[in-house]
């Protein structure tokens, strides 16, 4: 496999939607390198039954200590962890006093040396849990899927360093004992940028991670968006094919280089027309690869931007006339959508442990809703005049 070129620090300082990639697995050093990820996640699975124990909490007890079921004690001690935490991962055998993994209904002796040791080193990275509302879509032991609102960046970055959906899952998460929101062998599997709303898969253990990843790595996920788009399309279907970089005119942006070139990473987005609206278009993306603002870029590049996509020019009349009460108009849906119209609604995967097919739908956000019925009010006057 080969890896490509991360972002650099310059890259990812300029702004919090570096950190933000329409597909792009993610890396919590923030670069887009699926192969990378797909041979971590090959090798965890290669490796979890033999890798080493790492310790991450540390109590001695008092030569005076009477004596006291373990989780007791520790509710006491571990003061960030709550009671369900604490039980689950004594039942998950994390929790040694000396070198042997004890129950709950181990009473501590003065001087026991307690440990929680866990198959993975210790994360300098503090994330904050936050409780920020999430609308969980589907959640069992080791994933779950997520309905993200336009506005929510995903992972904190420059910026951005509260406020995210990794300080939402934390905060939801904080009762599960194998889930660390600093740990990149669990959490997020892929992202959307931060003004993008619609369905992301988390990673709640690594294994589920790996598998997750392969999937992704090797194009077998299932995933289809909704965008409205400036102008009316040629054609009913199209396949955008072409690598996509950052712009070296613009490192805000992203540009599409032609296939083969030395510049970006082979990219494919296939559309299909839902509905023509006037000079605006509705229509369906599927990701073949998953690329940083790749749709973004894609429709901008064959000359149809984002509707209200103001990095790539949609926050403007591009189609149109220029009567006022056109503009008027427009300025309204602006207005009401300020931020592209773009909307991650289905993501299918295979569940990871027990091999299921998995395919879920969301609903379109209101605010698209709105800005589609809109369109089609005017589209109607439009035709009738």
């Amino acid at each position: 496999m080969t890896g490509g070129n991360p972002l650099t620090d310059e890259e990812l300082l300029l702004d919090s939607e570096a950190w933000e990639g329409d597909e792009d697995i993610f890396l919590p050093d923030g670069t887009a390198e699926v192969e990378r990820l797909d041979a971590a996640a090959v090798s965890y699975l290669q490796h979890a039954d033999s890798s080493p124990l790492y310790e991450h909490f540390r109590v001695v007890a008092d030569k005076g200590q009477a004596p006291m079921r373990i989780d007791k004690y520790l509710a006491t001690r571990m003061t960030g962890s709550s009671r369900s935490r604490i039980q689950q991962a004594l039942d998950g055998g994390y929790v040694f006093v000396g070198d042997k993994p004890v129950k709950s209904n181990y009473r501590i002796k003065p001087l026991d040396v307690v440990t929680l040791q866990l198959r993975r080193p210790k994360h300098e990275l503090e994330i904050i849990p936050e409780p920020i509302p999430l609308d969980v879509v589907y959640e069992d032991e080791v994933l779950m899927v997520v309905n993200k609102p336009a506005g929510l960046v995903v992972h904190p970055g420059h910026g951005n360093y509260t406020g995210t959906l990794v300080n939402a899952l934390a905060y939801y998460l904080q009762d599960d004992p194998l889930y660390d929101p600093a740990d990149p062998n669990v959490g997020l599997v892929h992202r959307i940028d931060k003004d993008t709303s619609g369905l992301l898969v988390i990673a709640k253990r690594p294994e589920a991670k790996a598998h997750l990843a392969r999937q992704f790595f090797n194009k077998t996920t299932r995933r289809t968006y909704r965008a409205l788009v400036w102008g009316r399309l040629k054609e009913a279907e199209g396949t955008i094919i072409g690598n996509i970089g950052r712009n070296e005119r613009d490192r805000l942006q992203m540009a599409v280089y032609p296939e083969g070139s030395p510049k970006g990473k082979h990219a494919v987005t296939h559309y299909t027309l839902l509905e023509e609206l006037a000079y605006v278009s509705w229509v369906e993306c599927r990701l073949e690869t998953g690329r940083t603002h790749q749709i973004r870029a894609h429709m901008c590049h064959i000359g149809h931007p984002l509707f209200a996509d103001a990095r790539y020019g949609g926050d403007k009349i591009l189609w149109g006339n220029q009567f006022s009460r056109y503009k008027q108009f427009v300025q309204n849906c602006l207005t009401l959508c300020p931020r592209q119209a773009l909307h991650a609604k289905t993501l299918g995967f295979v569940h990871p442990m027990t091999g299921e097919e998995m395919l879920f739908d969301s609903e379109l956000p209101s605010d698209l809703e709105q800005l589609l019925e809109r369109w089609r009010t005017y589209a109607a006057q439009v035709d009738n005049e």
